[in-house]
């Protein structure tokens, strides 16, 4: 893995943005901050930015939901590794997530969100 990894953040709750925001910083990651899935989407279809995780609500405000930013990355990148968070949504994980993610239900201590992330992108790299 090259320099820092940047995770695409998908929140539309601002005070949960800057916790989200705050804990991955913390944790040694730099990040891109979007407040919807269409935002998302064009940030990955673009290609600009290599982007090395995803981790996003999966209620957000607009027609594009978590669900399907995550399909659209693993279509990319099959490995890509997706965080979900979400309040309600949970029960859906098992028939809407994408396989070898992992699931927060809010609320969520900052450091789960770190743990959760650093433990998919090592699953990447060789051991």
């Amino acid at each position: 893995m090259e320099g820092v990894p940047i995770i695409l953040v998908v929140e539309d709750e601002e005070p949960l943005q800057e916790i989200v925001s705050d804990a991955l910083k913390e944790g040694g990651f730099d990040l891109t901050t979007v407040p919807s899935g269409q935002e998302a989407v064009a940030m990955v279809e673009s290609g600009v930015v290599k982007y090395s995780a995803l981790v996003t609500d999966v209620n957000l405000k607009g027609p594009v939901k978590g669900w399907e930013i995550a399909r659209l990355v693993r279509q990319i990148n099959p490995a890509f590794p997706v965080v979900y968070m979400t309040g309600a949504a949970a029960e859906d994980w098992a028939s809407e997530g994408v396989p070898n993610s992992i699931l927060l239900k809010k609320p969520f201590a900052p450091a789960q969100l770190v743990t959760a992330v650093s433990q998919l992108l090592n699953a990447d790299s060789p051991t």
